[in-house]
């Protein structure tokens, strides 16, 4: 039997509402290191699995007993979006479980001024966005560009990124992401 480490770990992480910045603080390891696992591009050795576990916090017996089954409803309402973020940038996800699913797809909202952070993001696979309202400014590499309601962006992930409200207002934007990684 095959257990698919990487899917596990990022469905209880969301069923915890954390991103993978926040488990990687609370772990004590880097971003890098819940990316790789995650995207079963590393293959954990039992004390640095059960070193990231103590972050949520989860018991390894827990975490390998548990049966992530992706989820299969087709409609939601507004108030039954996901919020995996906390703090300064809300992100609504369209469904609980995208285990077994290959896009993410969130309702963005950057308070003035909320920035992803100013260690550009990676990893794999493509993202795009439309903003809905407000201002913001997304770096790709070394190109940036402040984009306003109805302006769009979409680039591979593994291209280091950033996002930043430059706006007095919030900012919303739909977006949608493959692999999940949030």
């Amino acid at each position: 039997m095959t257990v698919d480490v990487g899917a596990r770990l990022r469905f209880i992480r969301m069923q915890n509402g954390m991103s993978q910045r926040e488990l990687a603080r609370r772990a004590g390891v880097t971003n890098a290191t819940v990316s790789l696992i995650e995207s079963n591009r590393m293959n954990p050795s039992v004390g640095a699995l059960k070193r990231v576990l103590d972050g949520i916090p989860i018991g390894l017996s827990e975490f390998f007993a548990m049966s992530p089954n992706g989820d299969e409803r087709l409609f939601w309402r507004a108030d039954e979006l996901v919020e995996i973020g906390k703090g300064p940038i809300s992100y609504l996800q369209v469904g609980t479980n995208l285990v077994e699913h290959q896009l993410q797809i969130l309702k963005e909202r950057y308070e003035p001024g909320a920035d992803t952070g100013r260690v550009l993001l990676t990893h794999d696979g493509e993202e795009g966005g439309i903003i809905i309202r407000g201002r913001l400014e997304v770096t790709v590499d070394n190109q940036r560009r402040v984009l306003s309601a109805g302006e769009a962006y979409y680039f591979a992930s593994k291209r280091p990124h950033r996002f930043r409200n430059v706006g007095d207002g919030p900012c919303e934007l739909i977006s949608a992401c493959t692999p999940p990684s949030f």
